[in-house]
C-alpha cells in the first residue's frame, strides 16, 4: 500500500511595498530604543523606585501634549496597581490645580526635550515645597533634568517619522519606562493577584481573578447528610436545596462522599433506594475545591461532567468538613467562561 505524499506548504514570501516596510523600520526602531534602554539602566531607576514607594500621597504625573497622553496612561497604571497617582495637565496647573500638588505627594514629569516652557510653573512648584521630582526626558543636560531630584534619561534614539519629528520612538520610550517603575513597584510592594481583583472588580479580569469563596454558597444552604440517614431523609434534604446532590459527611463531620440524581436513578431501577442509607449509595471520595482556589479553576473541574463541588476551607488531599458548595451556573452567572 503507497501512501500519498503531499508537499509541504509554502511559506508565503514577504510582501515588498513601501508601507510595510516604513511599518517595519518604526518597529525595529522602537524595539531597538527599548533594548538599549534596558541594557543602560542604572542607579537612577532604583532611586525613582525608592521616591515612589516612600509617596505618602499621590503620585503626580504631568506632561505636555504627547508626552501628556503617555503621562495619562503611565498615571492610570499606577494607580491600578496598588499607588495612588493623579495626572495633572500642566497649562490647567498654571491656573490653580498647583493646588493639587501636595507635599505629600511626589511628581513624575514627561518631555521629550526636557525643555516644555508649560512645565516651569510645575517645576517651581516642587523646588519651592521641597515636593519630589523625578524628570523623564531625553537630554540630560535639559531644564527638566537638571532641575529634578531623579532624572530619567531616554535613549537617544531617532523618531521613526520620515522628518524626525513626530513623537513615535520618544513616546514608545516613555511608556516602556513608566511601565517598567509600575510593576518594579508593585512587586516591591508585594502587590498581589487578590489586590487586582480589587481593584478591578469590573470586566473580564475581575471575572477571571473571581475566588470560589466569592460565588459559593455557604451556610444552611449546604445539603448534607450524616452516613447512616435513610435515604427516604436524604431525598427530602436533595428536594430542599436543589443542587441535585448531597454531602454526606462523617462522625467527625469531614465530606464522606456524595450523592447525585444520577445515583438516586441507578438504584431506583433496582428497587433498593428506600431500603438503604446514604453510606451504601454514595459514591466515596468526591472531588472537591478549596475556597481559596480561582472560580475558573472550579469550572474547569465540573465542565462536561459534573454540576456541583463542595468546598473545603484548605486545599489538602484529606477529607475536610465541606465549608460550602458551587455549582456550575454559579460560575456562569459570574461571567467566567
Amino acid at each position: 500500500m503507497s501512501v500519498k505524499k503531499t508537499a509541504p506548504e509554502k511559506t508565503p514570501e514577504p510582501i515588498a511595498s513601501p508601507e510595510l516596510a516604513a511599518a517595519r523600520r518604526v518597529l525595529e526602531t522602537g524595539a531597538n530604543a527599548l533594548l538599549a534602554m534596558a541594557e543602560n539602566l542604572d542607579g537612577a531607576f532604583i532611586a525613582a523606585l525608592d521616591i515612589l514607594h516612600q509617596v505618602k500621597g499621590r503620585v503626580i504625573v504631568s506632561g505636555m501634549g504627547k508626552s501628556g497622553h503617555i503621562a495619562r496612561k503611565i498615571a492610570a497604571t499606577f494607580a491600578s496597581t496598588g499607588t495612588p497617582a493623579q495626572f495633572i495637565h500642566p497649562a490647567e496647573a498654571s491656573h490653580g490645580d498647583l493646588g493639587m500638588i501636595t507635599p505629600l505627594d511626589a511628581c513624575l514629569m514627561l518631555s521629550n526635550s526636557g525643555e516644555t516652557p508649560e512645565l516651569g510653573d510645575i517645576i517651581t512648584h516642587t523646588r519651592r515645597n521641597r515636593i519630589p521630582l523625578i524628570g523623564m526626558a531625553r537630554n540630560p543636560d535639559s531644564t527638566l533634568l537638571r532641575a529634578a531630584d531623579v532624572a530619567l534619561v531616554l535613549p537617544p534614539a531617532p523618531e521613526a517619522c520620515p522628518m524626525g519629528l513626530a513623537p513615535t520612538t520618544s513616546t514608545t520610550a516613555s511608556l516602556a519606562l513608566g511601565d517598567a517603575l509600575a510593576v518594579a513597584l508593585m512587586e516591591r510592594k508585594g502587590f498581589s493577584a487578590d489586590d487586582f481583583r480589587l481593584l478591578h472588580p469590573g470586566g473580564q479580569i475581575g471575572k477571571s481573578l473571581l475566588r470560589v469563596a466569592d460565588i459559593m454558597h455557604t451556610g444552611d444552604e449546604l445539603p448534607l447528610a450524616r452516613l447512616d440517614m435513610p435515604m427516604s431523609e436524604v431525598l427530602i434534604i436533595m428536594t430542599q436545596h436543589r443542587f441535585g446532590c448531597a454531602g454526606i459527611t462523617g462522625d467527625d463531620g469531614s465530606l464522606a462522599g456524595i450523592i447525585t440524581d444520577g445515583d438516586l436513578r441507578r438504584h431506583t431501577l433496582n428497587g433498593d433506594l428506600l431500603q438503604t442509607n446514604a453510606g451504601q449509595i454514595m459514591t466515596a471520595s468526591p472531588k472537591t475545591i478549596h475556597q481559596g482556589a480561582l472560580a475558573a479553576e472550579a469550572l474547569g473541574l465540573m465542565a462536561g461532567k459534573i454540576t456541583c463541588l463542595f468546598v473545603t476551607a484548605q486545599p489538602s488531599g484529606r477529607p475536610q468538613p465541606p465549608v460550602g458548595i458551587v455549582h456550575i451556573h454559579d460560575c456562569l452567572r459570574a461571567g467566567i467562561i
